[in-house]
């Protein structure tokens, strides 16, 4: 029985790790790569993706899936190496979940994590490293966002 029980959690880790192997964004304005300079995201589109991050439902889900992926995490091993894409996608949900109008992406290799795109305030873009870091995997963080205003 705790053979079969790991085979399946290790074959949901193992799709999502593939379902999450392109690019993690936070929103669907966020730039393609963090390898861009990004532009100024267009006030209608920062409200549309601020409106659908800041629901209260969309919070808790987000809140949610980090909490269960880190419970799979401390039962198949705690702190050992953690797949690239699922360290892509659980910094990206933490990140949307806590700077909703933001305009982000998230890459990561080997525990190293790059996240680039845009925020609105200086105060979003120092939270941006301590939020990466809270995720278990994490050992460093480069952030190359830079804060802009929407355009009109």
């Amino acid at each position: 029985m705790k053979k079969l029980t790991i085979f399946l959690l290790s074959s949901v880790l193992l799709f999502g790790a593939a379902a999450c192997s392109d690019n993690a964004k936070t929103s669907a304005d966020a730039p393609d790569s963090t390898q861009a300079t990004p532009e100024a995201p267009k006030a209608e589109s920062v409200q549309k993706t601020k409106q659908d991050a800041t629901d209260e439902t969309r919070r808790r889900q987000l809140n949610a899936d980090i909490k269960a992926r880190e419970e799979r995490n401390n039962i198949t091993g705690g702190d050992t190496k953690r797949a690239d894409g699922d360290l892509k996608s659980e910094v990206r949900s933490k990140l949307e979940a806590n700077l909703p109008d933001s305009q982000l992406t998230v890459e990561a290799e080997d525990g190293v994590v790059v996240v680039a795109g845009t925020v609105l305030k200086q105060e979003q873009l120092a939270k941006i490293e301590p939020l990466a870091k809270e995720i278990k995997g994490v050992k460093n963080v480069n952030v190359k966002a830079t804060v802009a205003a929407p355009k009109p």
